[in-house]
C-alpha cells in the first residue's frame, strides 16, 4: 500500500490524482489532519484515517501497512518543523514501510541564508540514518507566479530585491513526477534534483510577462532594505518580510543555480515552462 500525508493539499493530493490512474484505490491510502475534508478520496474507494505530525501514535496508524509512504514537508510556520518531519520519519519506519519519500527542496544544504534548505538538509540526513530505503523529491521552487512577482500586471513592474539563477517548475508537474517515481520499478534512492532544463530569473519572467500581455514588463532591482520597509509599509511583518528576503539573498548566492533533466525523464516531456505557468495564472 501507498499511503500519502497532506492528500487534502494542492502537491500530494494532486500526486494522489496521479496514482489513482495507475492502481487500484484499495492500494491507496492518506493520512490527514482532517479526513472530512478527504470524503472525494474515500469516495473513490482510497483509505482515509487521521493523521497528524504532532501525533505519533496517530501516525503510525495511519501508515499502517504501507510499503512505501510519502510525506509533504510541514508548512506549520508556529511548530518545530524539523522536530515533526522526525516525527512522522520515526512513525513510517515504527509501522513497517520499506520507503519514505519526502517532499524537500532543490538546493538543500545547511550552509544558507534560506532556512528551510537547511530544516530540509537535517530532514535528510535523519531520513538517511532510518534505517529503510528513503528518496527525497528536492523540488524546485513552486506556485501561483504572483507569491513570486507581486501586482506585476497592475504596475507592469517586477520591483524585487536582486536575484540569481533559479527553477520554478509547475506544481503539476512535481506531482506527476513523484506518482512516477513511487510507481517505478527501478526505484530511485536518496535526493532527486527536480527542476527546469536551465535555471530562470525574475528577468526571464519579465520577458515572458511582455510577450504574454504585448506591453513592456520591467525588472526593477530593490535595494534590500528599502524593499524590507516598503513591505512593512504594506502590513507584511517585518519578519516575514527579512524570511522572503533570504530567498532572494540564496538566489543570487548559488544555491539553486545547478539543473538537472530528471524532471523531464519522468515526465517523458519538458516540463511546464515560465511562460506556460504564467499564461495559466493569467486565465484564472
Amino acid at each position: 500500500m501507498i499511503i500519502a500525508t497532506g492528500a487534502t493539499g494542492v502537491l500530494n493530493g494532486a500526486t494522489v490524482d496521479h496514482l489513482l490512474t495507475t492502481m487500484p484505490p484499495d492500494r491507496i491510502g492518506v493520512s490527514v489532519r482532517d479526513p472530512a475534508r478527504a470524503t472525494h478520496l474515500a469516495d473513490r474507494g482510497v483509505r482515509v484515517r487521521r493523521g497528524s505530525y504532532d501525533d505519533p501514535d496517530a501516525l503510525r496508524h495511519s501508515f499502517a501497512e504501507a510499503e512505501q509512504v510519502l510525506l509533504v514537508s510541514s508548512s506549520d510556520l508556529t511548530a518545530d518543523v524539523l522536530a515533526q518531519h522526525r516525527t512522522a520519519i520515526d512513525a513510517a519506519v515504527d509501522a513497517g514501510a520499506r520507503r519514505i519519500l519526502y517532499t524537500s527542496t532543490h538546493g538543500a544544504g545547511p550552509d544558507t541564508p534560506y532556512p528551510p534548505l537547511a530544516i530540509h538538509a537535517a530532514t535528510e540526513q535523519h531520513l538517511a540514518a532510518s534505517g529503510v530505503a528513503w528518496t527525497s523529491l528536492r523540488n524546485g521552487f513552486y506556485g501561483d507566479p504572483s507569491q513570486l512577482l507581486g501586482p506585476w500586471q497592475e504596475t507592469r513592474r517586477i520591483a524585487m530585491p536582486a536575484d540569481g539563477p533559479f527553477s520554478w517548475v509547475d506544481r503539476r508537474d512535481a506531482a506527476e513526477a513523484a506518482a512516477a517515481i513511487i510507481t517505478a520499478g527501478d526505484q530511485h534512492d536518496g535526493p532527486i534534483d527536480l527542476t527546469l532544463p536551465e535555471p530562470v530569473t525574475l528577468a526571464d519572467f519579465a520577458a515572458a510577462a511582455s510577450e504574454l500581455t504585448g506591453h513592456r514588463i520591467d525588472r526593477v532591482v530593490v535595494d534590500d532594505e528599502t524593499w524590507v520597509a516598503d513591505e512593512m509599509a504594506r502590513g507584511v511583518p517585518e519578519a516575514a518580510a527579512r524570511f522572503t528576503l533570504s530567498m532572494f539573498q540564496a538566489t543570487r548566492s548559488g544555491h539553486f543555480s545547478a539543473s538537472d533533466p530528471m524532471l523531464a525523464r519522468l515526465l517523458g516531456r519538458e516540463p511546464r515552462s515560465i511562460t506556460d505557468q504564467l499564461a495559466d495564472a493569467m486565465a484564472r
